[in-house]
C-alpha cells in the first residue's frame, strides 16, 4: 500500500448492522480523518441471493489490501444455520490470527450505570480475550442424536502459544494504555475456572505466572470466573485489565457493557499487533429493532474512535469521544440510553459535534 491514506474495509453485515456502521462512519468523515472507505456486501442478503458467504481470496484481500476492517454485526432469522455469520465473523478472527479481543468498559455518565452510587471513575477498567480459540473452534460432535443416549463433546481448545501470547498482550497493554483520566494502568487479573477445568486451568496458571515475572512493576492478580463476576457487580473500582479465554471473556464482557449504558454503549477491537485488525461494535444484529431507526449507534461510534487511534490518528479520536459524552448528558441518544431521538438523529448531532469541535 504505497498510499498514506488509511484504507478501510466496510462490511455493515446484517440488522442494526447497516444503519449504525453507517452512522459511525459519518462520525469519522466529520472529524476529518484522512481514510478511503472500501463497502462490501458480505452477511445475509448476498449468502441468500448467490450462497456466497465468504468469496475464496476474501480474508486474503482483507489482510493484503487494508489498514483495518470495520464490522457491523451478523445473524438474520432468513438464515437458520447462521452459517453466514460463523464463516464471516468468527472466519475473520481465526484466518486472520487476530488472537486478542480487547473490550473497554467505561462509564460515560453515572444515569447509565443500573450500580448506586458509581461514578465514571468507578468504571474504567478493560477485557482482553483470547480469540481463536476456545470453545469457539467448533471441536467435537454429536453421538446417538435424537435417542435417550444422546452425547453432545465440545472441546475446549487451549495450547501454549495462543495462552502466552493473549497473557502478554494483557501486560503490553497495561503498559501502554492510560485509563481515560490519564492516569496509568497497574493491574493485570487473570479470570480462569482452574478448579473445575484443571487441566486448561493449570496452563494458564503456569504461563501467567511466567510471564507476570516478566513485568514486575504491574501487580498480577486472579479471580474464579464466578467469583468475578460478583465483584464486578459488587465493586467495579477494584478492576484494570483482566486476561481470560474466549468463553469467558465473551461472558464478563457483556456483563461489563451493563455496568456502562448496555450493549449499545460498547466497544471492541479484534487485534494482532503489527497486521490488519478489525473493529466491530459488540452487540448483536438484533433483527426484531433493525430498520426502525431507534438502534443505538454509540457502540459503533466509539469503535470507530477506538480503529482510528489504532490507526495512529490522536486528536480525532479525542474528539469522538468528547462529543459522545455530550451527546450523553444532553440526552441526544437513543431511548435505551435516556434519550429521546433516533439512530441518525443521534449520529446527526454527534458528527456536528465533531465537526465543530
Amino acid at each position: 500500500m504505497a498510499s498514506t491514506k488509511k484504507r478501510i474495509a466496510v462490511l455493515p453485515g446484517d440488522g442494526i448492522g447497516k444503519e449504525v456502521i453507517p452512522a459511525a462512519l459519518e462520525v469519522i468523515e466529520a472529524s476529518g480523518v484522512t481514510v478511503e472507505f472500501t463497502h462490501f456486501d458480505w452477511g445475509a442478503d448476498r449468502y441468500l441471493a448467490d450462497g456466497t458467504t465468504v468469496p475464496t481470496d476474501g480474508f486474503t484481500t482483507l489482510a493484503g489490501d487494508f489498514n483495518a476492517v470495520f464490522l457491523g454485526a451478523f445473524g438474520d432469522p432468513r438464515v437458520k444455520t447462521n452459517i453466514h455469520a460463523k464463516e464471516i465473523l468468527l472466519g475473520m478472527r481465526f484466518k486472520m490470527d487476530l488472537y486478542a479481543n480487547v473490550r473497554p468498559v467505561r462509564l460515560l455518565d453515572p444515569s447509565l450505570c443500573p450500580l448506586k452510587g458509581i461514578e465514571p471513575k468507578d468504571v474504567d477498567f478493560v477485557v482482553i480475550r483470547e480469540n481463536t480459540e476456545g470453545v469457539y473452534v467448533d471441536s467435537g460432535g454429536i453421538f446417538k442424536q435424537g435417542t435417550a443416549d444422546e452425547l453432545a463433546v465440545q472441546e475446549d481448545i487451549n495450547t501454549r502459544k495462543g495462552v502466552e501470547r493473549i497473557i502478554r498482550f494483557a501486560f503490553e497493554y497495561c503498559k501502554s494504555e492510560k485509563k481515560s483520566d490519564g492516569s496509568a494502568r497497574t493491574r493485570v487479573l487473570l479470570c480462569d475456572k482452574s478448579n473445575a477445568m484443571t487441566y486448561a486451568g493449570s496452563l494458564w496458571q503456569r504461563v501467567f505466572k511466567e510471564v507476570s515475572a516478566e513485568y514486575p512493576h504491574f501487580k498480577a492478580e486472579h479471580m474464579y470466573v464466578d467469583a468475578l463476576c460478583t465483584q464486578m457487580v459488587r465493586d467495579p473500582r477494584q478492576l484494570d485489565v483482566i486476561v481470560t479465554n474466549n468463553m469467558f471473556g465473551d461472558i464478563i464482557s457483556d456483563l461489563g457493557a451493563g455496568l456502562q449504558g448496555g450493549l449499545g454503549m460498547a466497544a471492541s477491537g479484534n487485534i494482532h499487533p503489527g497486521k490488519t485488525s478489525m473493529f466491530e461494535p459488540v452487540h448483536g444484529s438484533a433483527p426484531p429493532l433493525a430498520g426502525k431507526n431507534v438502534a443505538n449507534p454509540i457502540g459503533a461510534i466509539l469503535t470507530a474512535a477506538m480503529m482510528l487511534k489504532h490507526l495512529g490518528f490522536t486528536m480525532e479520536p479525542s474528539r469522538i469521544e468528547a462529543s459522545v459524552l455530550e451527546a450523553v448528558r444532553q440526552k441526544q441518544t437513543t431511548a435505551d440510553v435516556g434519550g429521546t431521538v433516533g439512530t441518525r438523529e443521534s449520529a446527526d448531532w454527534i458528527a456536528k459535534r465533531v465537526a465543530g469541535s
